[in-house]
């Protein structure tokens, strides 16, 4: 598409050049009855041209930028998962009510797809990360391959999570009296390398 739009331009470019003198012949050989042009025809017709060309690349070179925005990059990705591992080392997430974790792969994942993303700056893109978990992942302790679209880098996240007792929640019952259920917290311990898990 950038290509086709470049050639159109040109294209217009190269009608604006043609000389007067040359057009009025061509003209002449196709419609010899046809009135003859003013030169004020001549630069008006310039201008037209010329300001599609010009529109036509200043277009052209808009494409190739989004184009650039649509992809990670390495460094554009590095950065991202070194603040994500940041933001997620220290955080403190509640558990399910029932103690099921057989959900924290999914979960994990897009808590890391998440933040790098939120970590990946103006000029990174809003999607194409991917956290993919390690085989062996236990909710305690979870290995994930951090990859994006057009990055050739990836990364190793290693989440651990731990019970805090201390942040647990119990919601004040029906009657307001004490309530019957906790709800667990973890905190998660998160690191991260180049390289996949």
């Amino acid at each position: 598409m950038v290509v086709f739009i470049f050639l159109l331009a040109a294209t217009l470019v190269a009608m604006g050049c043609l000389k007067a003198d040359r057009v009025r012949a061509w003209r002449r050989s196709f419609n010899p009855s046809a009135p003859e042009l003013p030169d004020s025809a001549f630069v008006v017709g310039r201008i037209f041209l010329f300001g599609m060309a010009g529109i036509g690349a200043y277009t052209a070179f808009h494409f190739m930028a989004v184009s650039a925005n649509s992809k990670w990059s390495d460094d554009e990705l590095a950065s991202a998962v070194s603040q994500a591992t940041t933001a997620l080392d220290g955080a403190s997430r509640f558990g399910d009510i029932f103690g099921d974790d057989s959900g924290f792969n999914d979960e994990y994942a897009q808590m890391i797809e998440d933040e790098v993303i939120e970590h990946g700056g103006g000029g990174a893109p809003q999607t194409g990360v991917d956290a993919a978990p390690a085989d062996t992942n236990k909710a305690s302790d979870a290995r994930y391959t951090v990859s994006a679209s057009g990055a050739a880098a990836a990364f190793c996240l290693h989440v651990e999570r731990v019970r805090s007792k201390d942040g647990d929640w119990e919601p004040p019952g029906v009657a307001g009296g004490a309530g019957t259920v906790t709800i667990p917290s973890y905190d998660f311990t998160v690191t991260s390398r180049e390289g996949e898990c």
